[in-house]
């Protein structure tokens, strides 16, 4: 019985991919301007892995002989952002990135809004952080009840909104009637809705955070596996990107430690199948937010985690580290970064050494189909053969 277990450390990159430049991210390196700016990192698990053996990793102890498999992976699709990273992975490869609004949302789409969820007036309408927008909008959404909307450099459509101003469940609603419109030439990755409570100069995003995504534009690793009867496990954020499409069990999570329970939850109930995990704090609290000493601490606190991890993985069991995109907590952008990402696979049947650069993201998905022995179409290269002994 064949699992393997798929962890997205969300948004630990491992340097600036050659077409950097174009995506305003030269000298972006997430995990080297980390270590920098920490002055060291307690991570023994992950060097064991070899991640700083990974070519162009230059501060993270190198070791003789790595327990795991290492290398590095190009992104294909055009883009940055969450959805785009975790679709190839899944073996889809945008050829057109998503839109964006760097300017705000059209009034088209704004007018539209407000009719389709009776609302008189919206606040915001910018690229925003998340934490800012809400201290700086926040009383005057609690004293009108107008929604704030913002996004990023992602291709997204946010709603704020205080928990006690507009219900949670009035909120979804909204964010299911923007799903609903933001498709065709005004489509977006995801819609997001963005709860805070708290009261002036103390507002705090709460976790009831939730993301409605596309349905992935082709057929991917979820539902190949699903297809074969074996069960997709979805942790944290997975479910929503890609819009349940092949999976057959989730649950969400409220932090990187909450995702790690979870993760060890179904390690103890799934058979077979794929366990998907994304640990999202990395991005969301750190790397938007340009901390890297947090980042730094929370990847010393996953780093402990991993202990648990490889305690409950059987025999057959294959544990894959990754992430989806880069964003480098030292640059003076607070959005992702276009950069490679890192590979780290661990098992009893996986021998340590070094896989190289491999040329898609879609080579995750292309090499974990293969381990399950499952025919499929999706576009990526295989390199199970390079890690199993």
């Amino acid at each position: 019985m064949k699992r393997v277990i798929l962890v997205v450390m969300d948004s630990l990159g491992v340097g600036e991919l050659p077409d950097a430049k174009e995506y305003g991210d030269v000298g972006s390196h997430t995990l080297d301007n980390i270590y920098k700016a920490c002055g060291e990192l307690k991570i023994n698990n992950l060097e064991n892995l070899g991640i700083g053996n990974i070519e162009g990793v230059t501060t993270i102890k190198k070791v003789e002989n790595s327990i795991g498999a290492y290398g590095k992976a190009m992104e294909r699709s055009k883009g940055k952002d969450t959805v785009t990273g975790h679709w190839e992975i899944g073996g889809v490869i945008l050829d057109t990135p998503l839109n964006t609004y760097p300017d705000g949302f059209s009034e088209n789409i704004i007018n539209e809004f407000l009719t389709k969820t009776n609302k008189k007036g919206i606040l915001g309408n910018c690229v925003a952080s998340g934490t800012a927008i809400i201290e700086e909008l926040g009383d005057e959404h609690v004293k009108t009840g107008y929604p704030i909307i913002y996004t990023s450099a992602d291709s997204v459509f946010q709603v704020a909104a205080h928990e006690d101003v507009i219900p949670l469940e009035e909120l979804y609603k909204m964010c299911e009637i923007a799903r609903e419109m933001l498709v065709g030439d005004n489509v977006v990755g995801r819609v997001i809705a963005r709860p805070f409570i708290g009261e002036s100069g103390n507002y705090k995003r709460t976790s009831n955070r939730r993301d409605f995504a596309l349905d992935p534009f082709s057929k991917t690793i979820l539902e190949y596996i699903k297809e074969d009867g074996k069960e997709v496990a979805a942790v944290g954020k997975i479910e929503d990107i890609y819009n349940g499409k092949g999976v057959t069990k989730a649950v969400h999570t409220k932090n990187n430690m909450d995702g790690v329970d979870k993760t060890l939850d179904y390690m103890n109930e799934v058979k077979e199948g794929l366990i998907f995990t994304n640990l999202v704090d990395f991005d969301m609290l750190y790397g938007h937010r340009n901390d890297p000493k947090g980042y730094g601490k929370a990847i010393e606190e996953f780093d402990i985690r991993l202990n648990e991890i490889f305690k409950n993985m059987k025999n057959d069991d294959i544990l894959i580290l990754t992430a989806d995109h880069g964003c480098d907590p030292t640059t003076e952008s607070t959005d992702h970064s276009r950069e490679y990402i890192p590979i780290l696979v661990y098992g009893n049947n996986v021998k340590g050494g070094n896989i190289g650069i491999k040329n898609s993201f879609t080579d995750i998905g292309k090499t974990i189909l293969d381990y399950f022995n499952i025919e499929n179409n999706i576009v990526g290269k295989s390199f199970l053969k390079e890690i199993l002994k």
